[in-house]
């Protein structure tokens, strides 16, 4: 993005296409949930916010997700499993920040952002766990138990969805992954921002809370919030769940680290972190995201990009290897694009490496690169046309 603001992006955004985008569309999409546009502001707002939430965000948010994953268990999420933060970053820190010494796995591709995160405490190790294109990505659970064992971890942190590659984890396999990290009690971090962006007609969306026995005991923690899920990124407002004492240390981290979120949108947020609410987000979601989906998915395989059929998310995981030579990296491909008014994201950016501790020549991702069909489907013909004009032209 700071490339493509030097080359003009701020100033002339209708002549690009962002396939980098990592945000969704934010206005009206066919039957979503009536936005937001006003947010009224008492004056008790004007007072700090409590440090973990206000007490009506926190109880909207264990009800959403009792409803939506715990109806009929014993065990049901309180406010006291809650807190809230200023977007997934800081909910992430947060906790990071109260892991003492530890090693913690983390897997190869995911989230860009977990290279900053992990190598920025030194209390404990990073330790990459490497996921094959070849076999498409997947990780069985014989494998988990492996690389816990093996490598002594004691946490484990991912995106579910996954960013980059559109995988899912869900039903009987996502219940597996939790009772592992109970038995062998290494916690487990779920990213679940992408979670209404499910592609299977059969799932509204995915939570590991449905699976947790005591929610109190059970060490996965899980994140969300309305960045991604809501479609509201500019709010800046996520949550953490997980057993209380957890909650507790995630609190008082933000003591010191941010000082709370905003007080007038989490008073506004209350209104529509609901089961109502979230349902029919997911359902608008599930249906505009998946035409975009196969639109993009089909123009880059049409153009020689190998692509993952994506389960869930946003985006695409294109293999570049087949194309003309000068554009089979990830990195040369983006320079050619941000030329052109096309910005993408290199491969290279998804395998996680914090403290750079393993040679940037070689990631095993060099020949790959993310493509977002988190813009409008006009933005993404535009993006297609240009990259359709890069390729053929060389």
């Amino acid at each position: 993005m700071t490339e493509a603001s030097k080359r003009g992006y701020l100033k002339n955004r209708s002549a690009w296409a962002n396939f980098g985008q990592g945000a969704p569309e934010i206005d009206d999409i066919p039957n979503c949930p009536q936005r937001l546009t006003n947010i009224p502001i008492d004056v008790d707002s004007y007072e700090y916010a409590p440090v973990g939430g206000t007490m009506e965000l926190r109880e909207a948010v264990a009800k959403l997700y009792n409803e939506r994953y715990r109806q009929g268990k014993k065990s049901q999420y309180t406010a006291e499993n809650v807190a809230i933060g200023s977007g997934g970053r800081l909910a992430l820190t947060r906790l990071v920040s109260t892991l003492g010494p530890s090693h913690i796995g983390h897997f190869l591709p995911d989230y860009t952002a977990y290279e900053e995160l992990l190598g920025s405490f030194g209390t404990f190790i990073p330790i990459p766990i490497s996921l094959a294109p070849n076999e498409h990505y997947e990780f069985s659970i014989e494998d988990l138990r492996k690389e816990i064992l093996g490598k002594g971890l004691s946490t484990i942190l991912l995106s579910n969805p996954s960013n980059p590659t559109g995988k899912v984890i869900s039903g009987d396999r996502l219940k597996a992954w939790v009772d592992l990290s109970r038995e062998l009690e290494c916690a487990m971090l779920f990213d679940e921002f992408y979670s209404h962006y499910i592609y299977d007609p059969a799932i509204t969306s995915v939570s590991a809370a449905e699976h947790i026995k005591d929610v109190n005991k059970d060490p996965i923690i899980v994140f969300d919030g309305l960045t991604k899920n809501w479609r509201y990124p500019g709010f800046r407002i996520s949550w953490t769940l997980g057993p209380k004492n957890v909650i507790e240390g995630i609190t008082s981290a933000g003591s010191f680290l941010d000082g709370g979120a905003s007080h007038p949108i989490q008073n506004a947020a209350v209104n529509i972190v609901t089961r109502e609410h979230a349902d029919q987000e997911a359902s608008a979601i599930k249906a505009h995201f998946k035409t975009k989906a196969e639109f993009l998915q089909t123009e880059l395989e049409k153009l020689g990009i190998k692509t993952e059929s994506p389960q869930g998310s946003f985006y695409c995981w294109g293999d570049l290897s087949n194309l003309p030579k000068n554009l089979r990296s990830g990195s040369e491909l983006f320079a050619k694009a941000i030329e052109n008014n096309l910005i993408l994201v290199p491969g290279i950016y998804f395998d996680i490496n914090p403290g750079k501790r393993r040679p940037k020549n070689l990631s095993i991702f060099e020949n790959y690169a993310r493509f977002s069909f988190g813009p409008s489907l006009p933005e993404l013909e535009l993006g297609i046309s240009i990259l359709k004009k890069i390729i053929q032209g060389t």
